[in-house]
């Protein structure tokens, strides 16, 4: 999440929240996906497969251009933060504490896509402390037509503490103001209420696994990643997340985490999917991916983070030619991804 400054809320900012569940919003400008910046998240998020990288090898898989990772949608997150933050009325997101990620894929994001953002705040409850929401972001392209729909669980706070408005500030300014507050083209949005936007059907690979070779119960081979502090520097300027929790140890530990900073979620999300995606073959042919996030990675003391990612099939659509995998990820032990899965198109 990026940092913002908490604004003075009215008397009843709850029921403000409330009334706006369902209503959508357009974002005025697009996000228009380069070659480069594919490149760019690929390697931040230790994704080899050549489609991310060599477009003669995109269009032998069939598709016009580079194709970005599956979690390439988190490019958007500033946009989506700054504008739930004016839809809200100033409701600071500068505490909220991500719980979930669900991408449904109606295809693969590739280069030269213009990616418009369609937000709508799902549902919100309070509950346990704090306030619970699920935010959609129907990512739409140049065309109209759909591209994916992200759905984010948050936690956070309506009537931030004393302590919250400290923490805030002291972690602002850590981070450069232009970071903080830029605003520009894509922080303006029009309410709509056509939401019928059309789906193209999934195209077939000629890459992925095949249907022959799957069964339940198969056993993805394992795979580990390591995450150094440079690493978690590096994603968070590549993915625009200026958060000091995940790069400055100090700052970690002002909010709670006393074994110091912490990487990305979606960074780990990240992660699981190229683990996914190398065992698949066809990183555009992944149709579902959800995870809940149980604990972050941890680098104790700045040291390297070891994550361990394991996976097998759960059930399988001959039909449909689509399977379910069941992912773990877990460091020394501890779990990262508490129910995570994917769903995978074959051939």
């Amino acid at each position: 999440m990026e940092i913002g400054t908490a604004r003075a809320l009215d008397s009843e900012p709850v029921e403000r929240i409330k009334a706006i569940v369902g209503r959508h919003y357009r974002v005025d400008d697009y996000y228009e996906v380069g070659r480069e910046k594919i490149r760019e998240y690929a390697r931040a998020v230790q994704d080899q497969h050549l489609v991310h990288r060599d477009v003669a090898a995109a269009h032998d898989f069939g598709y016009p251009d580079l194709v970005a990772p599956p979690a390439f949608i988190c490019l958007l997150g500033g946009t989506v933060q700054k504008i739930l933050t004016d839809v809200l009325d100033g409701y600071s997101l500068t505490t909220a504490i991500q719980t979930d990620q669900t991408i449904a894929f109606a295809r693969p994001v590739v280069a030269g896509d213009r990616l418009t953002s369609n937000l709508s705040l799902q549902s919100f409850r309070q509950a346990f402390g704090g306030d619970l929401m699920v935010v959609r972001n129907t990512v739409t392209d140049q065309h109209g037509a759909q591209v994916l729909v992200a759905d984010t669980g948050l936690v956070a706070r309506s009537a931030p503490t004393e302590r919250d408005r400290a923490i805030a500030g002291a972690l602002t300014a850590l981070v450069r103001g232009d970071v903080v507050s830029a605003a520009g083209p894509m922080s303006t949005y029009t309410p709509i209420s056509d939401t019928r936007w059309p789906r193209p059907q999934p195209r077939p690979s000629r890459y992925a696994l095949p249907l022959a070779a799957v069964a339940v119960g198969t056993e993805l081979p394992p795979r580990s990643v390591e995450v150094s502090l440079g690493d978690l520097v590096n994603y968070a300027g590549v993915s625009g997340d200026p958060n000091p929790i995940h790069w400055h140890a100090d700052a970690a530990r002002m909010v709670g985490l006393e074994h110091g900073v912490i990487a990305h979620g979606m960074l780990s999300m990240a992660f699981g999917a190229a683990f996914v995606t190398s065992w698949l073959g066809d990183p555009g042919a992944v149709r579902h991916y959800s995870v809940r996030m149980t604990s972050p990675v941890r680098l104790l003391d700045n040291a390297r983070a070891r994550i361990e990612f394991g996976g097998r099939i759960k059930s399988i659509d001959p039909e449909s030619r689509t399977a379910v995998v069941a992912l773990t990820a877990s460091q020394g032990g501890a779990k990262i991804f508490g129910r995570a899965t994917a769903t995978v198109q074959l051939c």
